[in-house]
C-alpha cells in the first residue's frame, strides 16, 4: 500500500484499486465512513480493495470531523475526492461495493457509513447493457443479478447505520440500493422508476428491499408502469426517502448534522436497533439468489434480447 500525505487537516491515502468500469460514465458513487480518528487503523481494514485495475482508489480523512470517504483518484483537490463512477453498475462494482460495506461493518473504528453518487442530476441508472448482454447462460445470469442481491445483504447484516445521499434520478438496481439504505436524504431532482419490465426481466432482486420501504401498493405501481418517472416527493411519502431538500448544498448540510449525532452516539444501541429495524429479513440471504436466477434467465429471452440491442442503438 502506498500512502501519499498532505499537510493539513485532510489527508490522503492511496492505493490502487477498481471500482469503475470505464472514464467514459457519467454517474458515480462512493462510500464515506464516520468513525475516529486512528488513521493507521482505519487505512489497514482496506488492504482487500487492493490490486484490482484501472482506477485508483483514494481515502480522504478529516481529523477534524472524522471522515472517511473512499472514492477514485480523479480528484480536483485534496478534500473532495471524486467518487466511484457508476454510468449503469456492472459486476465489479456491485461485489467492491458489498465488500465495501461489509468490511465498514467489521470496522470497530467505523461509526457510521454514507453512500452516495456524484454528479448532479443522476444517482444511479441501474444494470450495465453491455453486461446484460454479454450474459450467455443462466449461470452467469445469477452470478451477474446476484452482485445486486450481495448489496442489499450487505447493507441490511452492516451493523452501522447507512445514510443515503440521492442527489438526482434513480433507476432499477438504483432505487433497489437507495431502498437498502437505512435512512435517505434526497434532492427534488430524485425521481424514481422500475424499468425492468420494459426490458422483459423484472425488480425481482430488489424488490425485497424496495416492499419493505414503501409497501407492496407503492412497489406494484412501480413495477407495472414502467415509464412513469416518480418525483422525489412521491418517494417521501412512500417512504423511500426520509428528507427531501431542494438543492445539494442544503442536502449535504444536513447530512453533516445528522452523522455528526450518530458518530457520537452510543455504537451498542445503534447496532441492536439496526437489528430491529431489519427483522424479519434473515431469509433474505437465499431469497435474493433465488430471485437473482429467476432475472438471469428471462434475461436470456428472445424479448429482452431484441429490447436490449434496440436500447443500445437509440
Amino acid at each position: 500500500m502506498r500512502f501519499k500525505v498532505k499537510e493539513g487537516p485532510s489527508h490522503l491515502v492511496g492505493m490502487k484499486g477498481h471500482i469503475m468500469p470505464d472514464r467514459s460514465c457519467t454517474e458515480k458513487i462512493c462510500v464515506e465512513f464516520f468513525g475516529r480518528k486512528d488513521l493507521a487503523r482505519l487505512a489497514s481494514s482496506f488492504d482487500g480493495l487492493e490490486h484490482v485495475s484501472r482506477s485508483h482508489l483514494l481515502i480522504a480523512f478529516d481529523y477534524n470531523r472524522g471522515i472517511i470517504t473512499i472514492s477514485d483518484a480523479g480528484s480536483t483537490n485534496g478534500t473532495e475526492p471524486q467518487a466511484i463512477h457508476l454510468d449503469r453498475i456492472g459486476t465489479h462494482q456491485v461485489l467492491k461495493l458489498a465488500d465495501t460495506i461489509t468490511e465498514a461493518g467489521n470496522n470497530d473504528e467505523i461509526m457510521v457509513v454514507i453512500l452516495k453518487s456524484a454528479g448532479d442530476r443522476a444517482f444511479c441508472a441501474g444494470a450495465s447493457f453491455d453486461e446484460l448482454m454479454a450474459i450467455k447462460d443462466e449461470n452467469q445470469g445469477k452470478q451477474f443479478f446476484s452482485g445486486f442481491a450481495n448489496v442489499i445483504n450487505a447493507a441490511r447484516q452492516c451493523p452501522k447505520f447507512i445514510i443515503g445521499r440521492v442527489q438526482g434520478k434513480a433507476v432499477g438496481g438504483g432505487v433497489g440500493i437507495a431502498s437498502a439504505i437505512d435512512y435517505c436524504f434526497a434532492t427534488k431532482y430524485a425521481s424514481i422508476k422500475l424499468s425492468e419490465l420494459a426490458i422483459g426481466i423484472g425488480p425481482f432482486v430488489v424488490g425485497p428491499a424496495i416492499e419493505r420501504k414503501i409497501g407492496l401498493s407503492a412497489f406494484s405501481h412501480l413495477t407495472i408502469n414502467t415509464t412513469e418517472w416518480h418525483s422525489a416527493e412521491w418517494a417521501k411519502e412512500k417512504g423511500l426517502f426520509a428528507e427531501v431538500y431542494e438543492t445539494a448544498k442544503e442536502m449535504d448540510v444536513a447530512i453533516l448534522t445528522l452523522v455528526e449525532k450518530l458518530a457520537s452516539s452510543n455504537p451498542d444501541s445503534m447496532r441492536a436497533l439496526k437489528q430491529v429495524m431489519w427483522e424479519g429479513t434473515d431469509h433474505w440471504d437465499s431469497l435474493l439468489i433465488k430471485r437473482a436466477a429467476m432475472s438471469g434467465k428471462f434475461v436470456l429471452s428472445d424479448f429482452t434480447r431484441a429490447t436490449l440491442t434496440r436500447l443500445k442503438q437509440q
